[in-house]
């Protein structure tokens, strides 16, 4: 859905309304929300669509995602917490998973940044290379 330019300047300022020391406010955002939906104003919608999309890119921006073949000790976790916190410059909560797909190494995704040195993808490297 298209929306105006009105309604995308609208939805930014309620977003950084919402912003306190840098960080989202959870309690301001539901009461942007359900300010939003009380008054109607003209562009409800798409003032909505927009902000919802601005509060799910900053809170994808606070997780970071660690893929690995297996699972990872406790000082390999914390020394990642600590390295990606510093170079994020903010403490970034992190959701570990397993796949055993990769065949080894590890995937860090945080927002849209992604750093991939699998095994699996350096071998989907070399076959690109050789094709």
């Amino acid at each position: 859905m298209k929306i105006s330019k009105e309604a995308r300047r609208v939805s930014r300022s309620l977003y950084r309304s919402c912003l306190v020391d840098g960080k989202l406010d959870e309690s301001r955002v539901r009461l942007v929300v359900s300010k939003l939906v009380a008054s109607r104003p003209r562009g409800a919608l798409g003032i909505l669509q927009n902000f919802r999309n601005l509060v799910a890119t900053e809170l994808e921006r606070s997780v970071a995602t660690v893929e690995s073949a297996s699972d990872l000790d406790s000082s390999t976790r914390t020394q990642l917490q600590a390295g990606l916190n510093a170079k994020y410059g903010r403490p970034l909560a992190l959701e570990f998973k397993t796949t055993p797909e990769l065949l080894g190494g590890i995937r860090i995704k945080v927002g849209s940044d992604v750093w991939d040195g699998s095994v699996k993808a350096r071998l989907a490297a070399l076959q690109v290379a050789l094709a």
